[in-house]
C-alpha cells in the first residue's frame, strides 16, 4: 500500500507542477508578445485584461470542474484538463491576433482548474484521513514549485533563443508527456489495483463506505450549503485567498518604493515569501495531524493574529530595507501554510471520497472573488493614498478573518468529534 501511495503522490506532485508550464508561460513571454503586436494593439493594458479573463474562467472552472471531478473521477479530470491545456496552448502559440490569444488562454485557465480537482480527488480516494494534513502539505508545495521550474526553464530557452511561440511549443510537448505518463503511474483508486481502501473521516459530510460517486448534483451540493463548518470556510478562503494573492501581487512593488530597492533587488527578494512560505506548508501540515490530531482552527487563528501586527509594521515607514525583508518572510511563514488548509486538507476532511473536489472548487471560488477586490483595493490605496493606508487595509482583513477563525475554532472543533467519542469509547471499554 505505501509503495503504491508514494507512487501515486509523486505522480500528482510531478503533474500538477507540469500544469505550470502552460500557466506561467504568458508572464515570460509577455515582453516579446508586445514587441511583436505592440502595432496590431497588444500593450501592457490589453495583456492585462487577457490575464484578467483567465482569472475570472479558472475561478468559474474551479465550481465546475470541482463537480466534474467528483463525478466523473479524479484521475479522468486530471488527465482530462492536461490534454485541455496543450490543445490551448499550442492554440496560443499559432495565433496571429488579439482575439485568438483572448479565446485561447481562456479556454486555457477554464481547463486547468481540473487540475487542482483532479487531484483532490484522487489524494481522498488514496490516502487516510489522519494524513490529509501531511500529504496535502506535500502536494501543495507542487503549485509553488511549478511556478518556480517553470519560469526558470522557460527563460533559459529564451537565454537560447527561443521565440515566444517556440516557448509554447515547448511548454504544450513538455505537458503532453507529463499527461503520458501519468496515464500509466496513476491508479484512481485502491480497488483498481487490488488494494482496500484507506479509511474515512466520520466527521465527513458525506456518509461513505465506498469510492462511489455520489448519486446526484443535489446529492452531492447539498451538505455543503446546509453546513455551518462549511459555510464558515467560505468566509476564511475569502479573506486568506485576498491576503495571499495581495502579498504575492504587490511585496516587489512595495520592496521598490517603501524599501527603496532596485527592481531587479526586489524581485529576487520577494522569493522570500515564496520560501518562507514553502516551510509554513510542510510544517502546518506535520503539526494539524500529529499535535494538533487533525484540527486546523488553531493554526488558521494564530496565522490571521499574528498576521495583523505583521502587516501593521508593513504600513510604517522604512528606515531601512532589512525590516521590510523580514516582514515579507514572516508574512509567507504565517500566511501560507494555514491558507493551503482551505482546499486542500480541509476540502477533504469536509468531502472525503465523495466530494471532496467540489469542496475544493467552491473553496477556491469564493478565494478568488475575494483576491480580484484585494488586488485593486491594495493598489488603488496604494496610489492614493500610500502604502500605509494599503497595508493597515490588509491588516484590518486579517483580523476580521481571525474572527471567522475563532468561530470555526469554537463551534466546530472545540465539540466532541466522531473521532474523539470513538477513542472515548475505545479507551472506556479498556479501562472496564
Amino acid at each position: 500500500m505505501q509503495r503504491w501511495q508514494l507512487r501515486t503522490a509523486v505522480s500528482l506532485f510531478v503533474g500538477y507542477s507540469a500544469y505550470y508550464l502552460c500557466r506561467s508561460n504568458l508572464a515570460v513571454a509577455a515582453p516579446l508578445l508586445i514587441r511583436e503586436f505592440g502595432g496590431r494593439g497588444l500593450d501592457k493594458e490589453v495583456l492585462g485584461e487577457i490575464a484578467s479573463l483567465g482569472v475570472l474562467c479558472y475561478a468559474a472552472g474551479k465550481v465546475v470542474n470541482g463537480v466534474l471531478g467528483d463525478l466523473l473521477g479524479g484521475k479522468r479530470i486530471f488527465l482530462l484538463g492536461m490534454v485541455g491545456a496543450v490543445v490551448a496552448t499550442v492554440a496560443f502559440g499559432l495565433g496571429q491576433g488579439v482575439a485568438v490569444f483572448f479565446g485561447a488562454w481562456a479556454v486555457n485557465r477554464l481547463v486547468q482548474a481540473m487540475g487542482w480537482a483532479g487531484l483532490l480527488k484522487v489524494t481522498a480516494n488514496w490516502f487516510s484521513y489522519r494524513s490529509y494534513g501531511k500529504i496535502m502539505g506535500l502536494l501543495s508545495l507542487s503549485y509553488l514549485v511549478g511556478d518556480i521550474v517553470a519560469k526558470l526553464a522557460l527563460g533559459q530557452l529564451l537565454t537560447l533563443g527561443v521565440g515566444w511561440r517556440g516557448l509554447f511549443g515547448a511548454a504544450a510537448g513538455t505537458l503532453a508527456l507529463v499527461a503520458v505518463v501519468n496515464l500509466f503511474t496513476l491508479a484512481p483508486t485502491p480497488a483498481r489495483v487490488g488494494l482496500p481502501d484507506p479509511p474515512t473521516n466520520p466527521d465527513s459530510l458525506f456518509e461513505e463506505a465506498t469510492t462511489g460517486q455520489p448519486t446526484s448534483l443535489q446529492a452531492l451540493l447539498g451538505p455543503y450549503f446546509r453546513s455551518p463548518a462549511f459555510l464558515l470556510m467560505l468566509v476564511l478562503s475569502f479573506g486568506l485567498t485576498a491576503l495571499r494573492e495581495a502579498l504575492s501581487f504587490w511585496v516587489p512593488t512595495y520592496l521598490v518604493e517603501a524599501a527603496h530597492l532596485s527592481e531587479s533587488a526586489a524581485s529576487q527578494y520577494s522569493a522570500l515569501y515564496s520560501g518562507f512560505g514553502m516551510v509554513s506548508i510542510l510544517g502546518a501540515g506535520y503539526l494539524s495531524d500529529a499535535w494538533l490530531r487533525g484540527q486546523r482552527g488553531p493554526l488558521l487563528l494564530a496565522a490571521c493574529l499574528g498576521l495583523v501586527p505583521v502587516l501593521a509594521l508593513m504600513a510604517q515607514p522604512a528606515g531601512s530595507y532589512v525590516l521590510p525583508l523580514l516582514l515579507t518572510a514572516g508574512a509567507g511563514l504565517l500566511l501560507l501554510g494555514p491558507y493551503s488548509f482551505l482546499a486542500g486538507a480541509m476540502a477533504l476532511d469536509m468531502g472525503g471520497r465523495r466530494g471532496a473536489a467540489t469542496a475544493a472548487g467552491l473553496i477556491d471560488a469564493v478565494g478568488y472573488v475575494g483576491s480580484t477586490g484585494a488586488l485593486w483595493l491594495t493598489g488603488r490605496l496604494a496610489e492614493r493614498q500610500g502604502w500605509g493606508a494599503a497595508f493597515l487595509a490588509l491588516a484590518g482583513l486579517a483580523a476580521a478573518t481571525a474572527v471567522a477563525a475563532l468561530v470555526f475554532y469554537r463551534t466546530q472543533e472545540r465539540r466532541p468529534s466522531q473521532v474523539a467519542l470513538r477513542e472515548a469509547a475505545a479507551a472506556t471499554s479498556v479501562d472496564l
